[in-house]
């Protein structure tokens, strides 16, 4: 008998009530598309940077900020920040490696530096350096390509560079590097200028580049840590191998000076003698600290099994890494402003559906409220007759409840019928980084169920909310007022 009323009055009052449907079927609708919209560029944003550049997690060394692969997470200091070396790396493999988790992991060192190709012009471009081991971290990122030449490596000297900017050069100066053309960094600051040419080795392409991938240049690890003066700890530099013969000993302390040859020994004086060979026993002093304390490696990437929950692990992994002056963080850290502004904007978005649900609340409120006035000899027959409080509230609240669960089904059927429409124009995404936003260069948005769930209870949200000060009302009506004034 109560849902008959319910269904009665809805009708009875089909105009209220398409105004209510409509208010929330259009809040549902705009929810659902723009947050699948916004789902599916984080869905595409952390699949380009997992499997091209970041891996699931980045491990770090502790410090005052937060750090990205290439630099600080504050774009205001970024370019003035140094990137830190990870201490104790040896054990950090080792606990990484016990992990059950982890699927494979490698292990980068990174910054910026300039760089020319003589053979064809005299512009110094500046780039990001990753400095990888090319025996693991092509095996992480399976988003890499080659499109010209070979992936580098183990061991050798050469540098890849993006077709994107291969490109570039050609468009530029008519001339398409080359492999095995000479690739000339430089780099500066307090540590001094850094020179180094390595040839180049391949052309590779990102499967969706981001923002900043074009600008990668993947080089040596030897020549990364020479230009950003990234002291290398191995065991081949202890004091323990210092040669027997003093002219062997000599000729390894003359590599940091580059004003003395060996074979001007004889025109060396006594007290340079003394100067060099104190500096060069410093320098060994430092490489043999630097063996115990790391210091080579500015990351270490790791890959996750299939279903492992990043964040439990994260958690878990940095209990085993705090004393070793280390953390764990996710993708998105890694990546860097580019994937953090998503975020951002996500929440800005929710915070801008959330106010105009506020909106409609309010209209829906007092829609509602002139339906109560106008039925006030109804329900106060129906108080006189003796329906309870109880009855009164789940005759009102029924109403909008009903009203708000059509609309709801409706507002999310509506969003996927909007989004199919889009997705069946194949539209063609022209910008590389909203085609790496997106997952593609063309547009497809997929549907997401979670979204579509949080959507339809939004609209149940709504139209619960919307009810209570109108229901209230109605149970205050007095029976014997409302039916002499009705």
């Amino acid at each position: 008998m109560t849902w008959r009323l319910v269904f009665r009055n809805i009708i009875r009052n089909r105009k209220n009530s398409f105004i209510i449907f409509f208010l929330i079927m259009l809040i549902t609708a705009l929810f659902f598309i723009g947050n699948s919209i916004i789902g599916q560029t984080n869905a595409g944003l952390k699949k380009t940077y997992i499997d091209s550049l970041t891996a699931d997690v980045i491990i770090q060394k502790n410090g005052e900020m937060s750090m990205n692969l290439f630099g600080a997470n504050s774009p205001v200091i970024d370019n003035y920040v140094t990137i830190p070396t990870l201490p104790a790396y040896e054990y950090l493999a080792e606990i990484i490696s016990a992990e059950n988790g982890v699927e494979r992991y490698t292990s980068q060192v990174s910054g910026r530096a300039a760089l020319k190709m003589p053979e064809i012009n005299d512009n110094n471009d500046g780039v990001l350096i990753c400095g990888i081991d090319p025996e693991t971290y092509f095996d992480c990122f399976p988003g890499i390509s080659v499109e010209e030449g070979r992936l580098l490596e183990s061991g050798e000297s050469g540098a890849m560079i993006t077709i994107e900017r291969a490109a570039k050069v050609e468009e530029e100066t008519g001339i398409r590097p080359s492999i095995g053309m000479p690739m000339l960094f430089s780099s500066g600051g307090n540590i001094g200028f850094k020179i180094r040419e390595v040839p180049l080795t391949g052309i590779y392409r990102y499967e969706n580049p981001g923002q900043f991938m074009n600008e990668i240049v993947i080089i040596d690890p030897q020549t990364a840590r020479t230009l950003l003066a990234v002291q290398v700890a191995t065991a081949s530099a202890t004091t323990e191998e210092i040669p027997d013969d003093l002219e062997g000993f000599f000729s390894e302390g003359f590599s940091d000076y580059e004003d003395y040859e060996p074979t001007d020994y004889e025109d060396i004086s006594a007290e340079d003698s003394i100067r060099i060979l104190l500096d060069s026993l410093d320098n060994k002093a430092e490489l043999s600290a630097a063996e115990l304390s790391g210091g080579d490696w500015n990351f270490i990437l790791l890959r996750l099994k299939q279903g492992i929950s990043v964040s439990r692990f994260i958690n878990s992994l940095n209990k085993k890494l705090a004393p070793f002056d280390a953390y764990a963080a996710g993708w998105r850290t890694a990546a860097g402003t580019s994937a953090i502004m998503m975020l951002l904007v996500q929440t800005f978005f929710n915070i801008g559906g959330f106010l105009v649900s506020v909106a409609g609340v309010i209209v829906v409120v007092n829609i509602l409220l002139i339906a109560v006035f106008r039925r006030t000899r109804e329900i106060g027959t129906l108080r006189a007759i003796g329906a309870s409080d109880a009855h009164i509230r789940f005759l009102v609240m029924g109403e909008n409840c009903v009203i708000a669960f059509i609309a709801g089904i409706t507002g999310v059927l509506a969003g996927m019928a909007f989004l199919r429409l889009v997705n069946s124009m194949n539209i063609v995404i022209p910008n590389d980084l909203v085609a790496a936003l997106l997952g593609g260069k063309i547009l497809n948005i997929g549907f997401l169920p979670l979204t579509a769930f949080v959507s339809f209870c939004i609209a149940l949200f709504l139209g619960a909310a919307a009810s209570i000060y109108p229901v209230e009302t109605a149970v205050r009506i007095d029976p014997i007022t409302a039916v002499r004034e009705g």
